[in-house]
């Protein structure tokens, strides 16, 4: 007996509303012209790569953030209008972020 059963059984004069069918749209994130630079860093020994430079909203660079972390599967935090990645994934950092059309310049090593 699935939930939908049940809750016949429960209120019998109930009739259901037809569902309104809600559009998802994708999130566009913005692209600039300016490149975002992309820096490898020692912070407390360990490796870390740094993303700064987005001029679009924090909630964009936010979900910026996590889709890296996602894809590399990697630790990582938003932070002062930057993107911290745990350890040196400069190189397919940069590959994601020109797969989403934005300009990326290297700085460090």
């Amino acid at each position: 007996m699935d939930l939908q059963d049940q809750l016949k059984n429960l209120f019998p004069d109930h009739e259901p509303s037809p569902e309104e069918q809600i559009e998802e749209v994708a999130h566009e994130l913005y692209v600039q012209k300016e490149p975002m630079i992309c820096k490898f860093e020692k912070r407390k020994g360990k490796a870390t790569t740094i993303i700064e430079g987005y001029e679009g909203t924090d909630e964009d660079f936010k979900i910026l953030a996590k889709e890296i972390k996602t894809k590399l599967s990697v630790g990582g935090t938003f932070k002062d209008n930057s993107i911290i990645i745990q350890g040196d994934y400069r190189d397919k950092i940069m590959i994601i972020l020109k797969e989403k059309g934005f300009k990326v310049k290297r700085v460090g090593g």
